[in-house]
């Protein structure tokens, strides 16, 4: 396989993952971004936690839908995420679920 062939498989998987994120967002209401993922969910608890000075967040989600072209399946139960890097969480408003037909942000 050619770089190329790669790269165009890459851009198709992407162009995938966009789509199916376009078909399910408004079935969710909150964005969980973290250092590794970013997450649709619709139940979000975040721990602060601290072990030996060191402080880390403990993020539990149900219900979700993981954005990650490699994986298989992305609708997932339960999540559970530790993590030492910043988490981002939103609530999303009902007009933030409609994504553009035309694809432009």
């Amino acid at each position: 396989m050619s770089s190329e062939d790669l790269e165009k498989y890459e851009t198709e998987m992407e162009l995938q993952l966009y789509r199916e994120y376009r078909d399910v967002v408004g079935l969710f209401t909150h964005v969980v971004e973290t250092e590794r993922r970013f997450y649709l969910c619709n139940a979000v608890d975040v721990k602060v936690r601290s072990d030996s000075g060191e402080v880390y967040f403990d993020v539990s989600m149900s219900d979700a839908w993981v954005w990650d072209v490699y994986r298989p399946a992305r609708f997932v139960k339960n999540v559970r995420v530790v993590t030492f890097k910043d988490v981002n969480i939103e609530e999303l408003a009902k007009n933030d679920l409609e994504v553009p037909e035309d694809g432009k942000f």
